[in-house]
């Protein structure tokens, strides 16, 4: 399932994995892809089978995972569960198991047979587990010598990867060869106590990731490697992209070869600041502040921002929801909450990524911009505004970014703007990302770029983006731009939905 290549070169790597990585000189994260029993969904072809090893290897991915077992009668066999042919492996003879093919049409295949195929190349490992015995622990230790022979035997040893969900047999797999790649599959174990029993691997299910993001951050720091398993959608291999994931365990390589092209630590960013709202409640008050009142902010806006509110603004199941509801607060109508990261999310040039999904109707006017930190010292618009993204209801087919500086901005209609079409824009999530470096600022939409901004290193009344800016999310009502055909009543309450929100910088 996942793991650190002993082979630094390139000759590890086949023709379809070059495509995805970059130039030699760049040195950015590559997460690497093991095939779960092999790269067998595809093709058609039985799991754990001679043929999905071999797809994998022609694939060139990084490993195929797969999952040994000892015979009654002492041979290593592939297969992933207990039984095989409703007979249970371990209290059965290889030749009454064989009696019972894969859907394939192969045997039961044995673990040399594997070895034999793995020894003829060096751009593929196998990724071992070795599964816990029913038979006690004498069994259990056995299979471990067994397989290390077997292993030897083909000098295959810098090819193989040991995995396994019981801890003993991973520490067994130590004492008889200590300098084996082993990693832990269970999830219970921190990368601390994985560091001290000299386990390299924190080769967990993806979930235990979400729940303890922590231990991404520590197991960086201890040098102990990540690999997430069984990821098969795109949203799960996005979120362990973004992070880092040394490996990627699936049963969907081609949909994850094509994610990694598109993630951007595949192009050299690297994620410094996040919140994925796993969690429930308020926002996360460490990231996350409220500019607050109804003072019209400057566009005539009809709305009242809330304060701490989570009528207003709640994260659950995984999204951070602003809600906009038709109340009285104050001399407004309308009540929303403007989130921000002012204080406490302040950066100089990066990508900043939020994958959101718009609230519908005539009115609203949902945004994900930035300010200059400086704003209250400098003043608008001198300070500099970018406007990732904006819609406005009564133009529900498209979205807009805008820069606005001294020279550049709307009171005196010269500001500078892209705008692009959306299809299915309010019942999905779309990607919302500007890339920002000193000598331009760009935005897209999934991908699609709609606006570019260049540096003609004039003044700063031109370009005034080489200070620290923070981010904002809200919902306006009315004002303006939003209010220009009215406002419908009969949408209230109405919600604009965060999934996540992401940054990254140049490694």
């Amino acid at each position: 399932m996942h793991y650190r290549s002993f082979f630094l070169t390139a000759i590890i790597l086949s023709p379809l994995i070059l495509q995805c990585t970059v130039p030699p000189k760049m040195t950015f994260h590559q997460t690497k892809i093991i095939a779960h029993r092999g790269a067998w969904k595809a093709i058609g072809t039985s799991q754990n089978s001679v043929a999905s090893l071999k797809e994998a290897i022609a694939k060139g991915y990084f490993g195929s995972e797969t999952d040994v077992h000892l015979t009654a009668d002492s041979q290593l066999v592939i297969n992933h569960d207990a039984t095989w042919g409703g007979l249970t492996v371990q209290k059965s003879t290889l030749a009454v198991l064989r009696k019972t093919k894969l859907s394939n049409g192969e045997e039961l295949p044995l673990l040399s047979d594997f070895l034999k195929i793995i020894k003829k190349q060096n751009r593929t490992k196998l990724i071992l587990e070795i599964k816990p015995s029913e038979r006690g622990r004498e069994w259990a230790n056995a299979t471990v010598r067994k397989i290390i022979d077997a292993v030897h035997q083909f000098k295959n040893q810098r090819r193989i990867i040991y995995i396994s969900f019981d801890y003993e047999i991973c520490k067994e797999i130590l004492k008889l060869e200590p300098f084996a790649n082993v990693q832990y599959l269970n999830g219970d174990k921190a990368p601390a106590d994985l560091k001290k029993d000299r386990i390299k691997g924190a080769d967990y299910h993806y979930s235990v990731f979400r729940k303890h993001p922590e231990w991404i951050t520590q197991a960086k720091e201890l040098g102990i490697d990540i690999n997430a398993w069984t990821v098969d959608n795109s949203e799960t291999m996005d979120w362990l992209l973004a992070n880092n994931a040394d490996y990627i365990t699936t049963n969907e390589p081609e949909l994850l070869f094509e994610e990694i092209k598109k993630s951007p630590t595949s192009q050299g960013w690297k994620m410094i600041w996040n919140d994925e709202f796993d969690y429930s409640g308020l926002p996360d008050s460490s990231k996350w502040g409220y500019e607050t009142g109804g003072n019209g902010w400057g566009n005539n806006e009809k709305q009242y921002y809330s304060d701490a509110d989570t009528n207003n603004a709640i994260v659950k199941d995984g999204v951070l929801s602003i809600i906009v509801r038709k109340e009285k607060r104050g001399n407004n109508e309308y009540t929303s909450a403007r989130l921000t990261t002012k204080g406490k999310g302040d950066w100089k040039y990066g990508r900043i990524e939020v994958r959101a999904k718009l609230p519908a109707g005539r009115g609203l006017w949902p945004a994900i911009w930035m300010l200059n930190s400086d704003v209250d010292k400098v003043g608008w618009p001198d300070c500099g505004e970018i406007d990732i993204m904006e819609h406005v209801g009564f133009a529900p087919d498209s979205i807009f970014g805008t820069v606005h500086t001294k020279a550049f901005n709307h009171l005196i209609g010269t500001q500078k703007s892209g705008d692009i079409i959306i299809d299915h824009f309010y019942d999905r999530y779309h990607v919302f990302a500007m890339d920002w470096s000193p000598e331009k600022i760009e935005m897209f939409a999934d991908g699609e770029k709609y606006f570019e901004f260049k540096n003609e290193h004039k003044t700063l009344a031109e370009w005034p983006f080489n200070s620290p800016f923070y981010l904002i999310l809200n919902v306006a009502v009315g004002g303006n731009l939003g209010g220009k055909k009215g406002i419908d009543d009969s949408i209230f309450p109405a919600t604009y939905k965060i999934d996540y929100v992401r940054v990254f910088q140049r490694e």
